[in-house]
């Protein structure tokens, strides 16, 4: 599933394009996602202008003159601009055709985004109850440390839980706990908040280094340009279990944590 710096990876790939631009159709070719396209979204987007391009957790809100679509890439989705009358594939579903003579394609292959639209989208229920973003002010040691009190969930679904901070995936959250030599086993109410405070910093450096790399492209995932991302060709831990440690050269373990693999090192890690 694309995470949160492949959906920024997206939206500042395709927000060159979309800013100020006019609207002049969509064309939904199979609106059944996860939540069906609403059926008259070609009305209310038609003739709108683009104004922002924004994000919150994995969601991109593309707000128009009206009202604010929100989408979300599911599993295997991806955003891209395409010239108009460029034949579509099979899993291309909606094509929002500007006044440029380019089209924001949406191409799915598994079905489960959506295309949503709202006129006070952080409000929505998707949206309205998330903690603070990673890489934003809010996200500070005391407020994760004061969540984390009287917690005995491990801590790397822990801070994967989007009401504690948004957007820490199982790809990041494996990465920053072992850069900060955290266990990813232990309980969150255990961790103390000099931990903590390392974690925050690792947190936002990795998505900050994936960011730049233009995501982790570890099936299908291109930006908005088209482009894969690069960061898998630095990831330490994610993926290698049985591996050596790219530290210490001790053999990486795995365990499941909320229904997830975890692979991590039980010796730089504690």
């Amino acid at each position: 599933m694309p995470e949160l710096p492949e959906v920024e990876t997206t939206r500042r790939g395709i927000e060159p394009h979309l800013l100020d631009q006019q609207v002049e159709r969509v064309v939904v070719r199979n609106g059944r996602l996860r939540w069906p396209v609403p059926e008259d979204l070609d009305v209310r987007l038609s003739g709108q202008h683009i104004r922002k391009v924004e994000r919150r957790a994995k969601y991109l809100l593309i707000q128009a003159d009206a009202g604010t679509l929100i989408c979300h890439l599911g599993m295997s989705g991806s955003l891209r601009l395409v010239p108009q009358g460029e034949p579509p594939g099979k899993h291309d579903h909606v094509d929002i055709e500007l006044a440029s003579g380019q089209s924001l394609r949406y191409t799915d292959p598994r079905r489960f985004g959506l295309m949503l639209w709202s006129h006070d989208p952080l409000s929505h229920k998707l949206l309205a109850r998330m903690g603070p973003e990673p890489l934003g002010d809010a996200f500070t040691v005391d407020d994760l440390f004061a969540k984390s009190r009287g917690r005995k969930t491990a801590i790397k679904p822990f801070i994967m839980d989007n009401a504690v901070v948004v957007g820490v995936g199982n790809i990041y959250a494996s990465e920053a706990l072992f850069a900060a030599g955290i266990d990813p086993r232990r309980e969150a109410g255990s961790v103390s908040k000099q931990r903590y405070a390392r974690l925050v910093g690792e947190i936002r450096a990795v998505l900050a280094r994936a960011i730049e790399q233009g995501g982790t492209t570890l099936k299908d995932f291109v930006g908005g340009d088209g482009k894969p991302g690069y960061f898998q060709q630095q990831l330490f831990v994610y993926g290698r279990g049985g591996l050596p440690c790219l530290k210490c050269g001790r053999e990486l373990r795995e365990a499941k944590l909320g229904q997830r693999s975890s692979v991590f090192c039980g010796h730089c890690q504690s």
